[in-house]
């Protein structure tokens, strides 16, 4: 009797206390833009590191950031907002009432359920906490830590359940350190501490401190998404018209070509002459000579750049130079005041969304290094991906470029050997010449969309699964099909790697030959192409 009315005291005692939380989020206001951040002191990194967030200090600089996803915010009307929203958010966390009372060591195999769970003292992170959301992608998970926090090499933060790194929080008393290839998840506050984040770390959240330096050295840090961030959709994309149609155009010079170059898209200019193209390779319609077709090509492929031109930008990457190099890109309009040289590799992250469009804005030339790569990840789509280029476009040798170029006044002067371009190429006013390439344009005038968009196939036939390991099956869907169909498979250099006749309508092919990489595929009846595309060996 007398532990129940203990009990339901202690109850009536706590409700009556409405400020306290248990487990509630705390409110970030502005610093939720943000991945780095610290109302006093320096934000400084070391080595290449991929960013996506705002980056920046009340009071303080930022120093040696390459090119940032995000925007920086040095001592601006941004920064000194970001100061009280982290502080609001601060005394909130600190506000919440502790259900659990974890050892100071946490990992180890650790699951945790959500809660506000509280350290007296120093905390460390060592091999693998899991946070276990039990099926609710509302489960908050709040680790009050009253001394100084570390994370041992190679720790990690596991989700599952539905757990989402936007709702885990670490309030921190203390230095905050990990240690090199260390998966972190959540919103760090540490107060009046420094953080340091190490070579090969990966920050799913925010490491925002009061008062203290965030330093770091080559990491993989993004806001996480979810719990009411905004779905980023990017711009409203240019209307092509008949643009869409072409995979390579020019509205004024020549376009021509050297060596066994494979196109699924018209090729054409408005003035001058189409060269070098084989009919046999072009899935689509070689325009030799300007006529009405490219004249209304080249009025919708500058009415597209006019459009591009004026787009507003949301996102300066500083370092033209320096475009590539694992930078991770999302649904936003970027701008590069200069020239830009892309090395290594591009992403672009559509975080889910399929309809996502990005626009890049250069204002200068476009080259490109010897086997640089655009990824596409999350859903992104080549056929919402456009370069707004102000100067000549080199494509280097066995490159993969995915979207529509549109360069103005300027030559497409080089796409060279072995190069796929999961795009258009198409220019206002200058020279085309491409060396032994294989461009697929995206979905647009009519043609369905594929594997990220690119392939054009005839709907009677079915070429599955796209990407593919050790099979490759051919279904013909009419009766009528059933003929001596050939089928050619190339390499990204054109050599023929495959090559198959059959009569049946279903048919699978042993691939395992086949090293992992990009092929595009013809499918010929009687020397009559009736399907084409690309296909992947994962």
């Amino acid at each position: 009797m007398k532990n129940n009315l203990f009990f339901i005291v202690t109850l009536v005692v706590l409700f009556s206390f409405p400020n306290l939380t248990f487990g509630q989020a705390p409110n970030l206001g502005t610093a939720s833009n943000f991945v780095l951040f610290t109302t006093n002191g320096a934000v400084s990194n070391s080595g290449i590191s991929q960013i996506t967030g705002n980056v920046g200090t009340n009071n303080g600089s930022s120093t040696n950031f390459g090119n940032v996803n995000g925007v920086m915010h040095d001592g601006d009307g941004a920064s000194a907002q970001c100061a009280t929203d982290l502080q609001t958010a601060y005394t909130q966390l600190n506000a919440t009432v502790p259900n659990s009372f974890p050892a100071p060591l946490l990992g180890n195999g650790q699951s945790l359920n959500a809660g506000v769970h509280s350290i007296s003292g120093n905390a460390t992170l060592n091999q693998v906490l899991t946070l276990n959301g039990q099926g609710n992608a509302n489960a908050v998970f709040i680790f009050k830590i009253q001394g100084a926090f570390s994370a041992n090499a190679s720790s990690k933060i596991k989700l599952i359940n539905g757990a989402l790194a936007c709702n885990v929080f670490w309030k921190v008393e203390g230095l905050v350190s990990m240690a090199s290839g260390c998966t972190m998840r959540g919103t760090i506050v540490a107060n009046n501490a420094a953080i340091n984040i190490n070579t090969g770390d990966t920050l799913e959240g925010r490491a925002l401190s009061i008062a203290g330096a965030v330093t770091i050295d080559g990491i993989l840090a993004y806001t996480p998404i979810g719990c009411g961030s905004p779905v980023l959709t990017g711009p409203i994309a240019p209307y092509l018209g008949v643009g869409a149609c072409f995979a390579l155009f020019s509205g004024n010079g020549a376009v021509t070509n050297s060596g066994a170059t494979f196109l699924t898209g018209d090729v054409g200019t408005n003035s001058g002459l189409t060269t070098g193209f084989s009919a046999i390779n072009v899935t689509g319609t070689i325009h030799p000579i300007p006529d009405a077709t490219t004249a209304q090509c080249s009025a919708d492929v500058l009415s597209a750049y006019n459009y591009l031109n004026s787009l507003p930008y949301d996102i300066e990457l500083l370092y033209p130079a320096q475009l590539g190099n694992k930078l991770v890109l999302t649904p936003h309009t970027y701008l590069m005041n200069g020239a830009a040289t892309f090395n290594d590799t591009l992403y672009f992250n559509a975080l889910g969304n399929a309809n996502a469009v990005f626009v890049i804005k250069l204002n200068g030339a476009l080259s490109t290094s010897t086997y640089s790569k655009v990824k596409l990840i999350n859903g992104a789509q080549s056929k919402n991906i456009f370069w707004k280029v102000e100067g000549a476009v080199n494509i280097n040798n066995y490159s993969v470029f995915r979207g529509t170029i549109i360069a103005n006044n300027a030559a497409l002067g080089a796409i060279n050997t072995g190069v796929v371009l999961d795009g258009r190429a198409l220019t206002t006013n200058g020279a085309l010449s491409v060396t032994a390439i294989n461009a697929v344009m995206p979905a647009g005038c009519g043609v369905p969309a594929g594997i990220n968009g690119i392939d054009k196939e005839n709907e009677s036939i079915s070429i599955y699964p796209n990407p593919f390991t050790d099979e490759l099956n051919i279904t013909l869907n009419t009766i009528s099909q059933i003929n001596k169909i050939e089928l050619s498979v190339y390499n990204v250099m054109g050599q023929i790697v495959l090559n198959k006749n059959f009569n049946k309508l279903s048919n699978t092919f042993n691939t395992g030959d086949l090293p992992s990489g990009i092929y595009f595929y013809k499918l010929a009846d009687n020397n009559k192409i009736v399907g084409s595309g690309r296909i992947v060996r994962q």
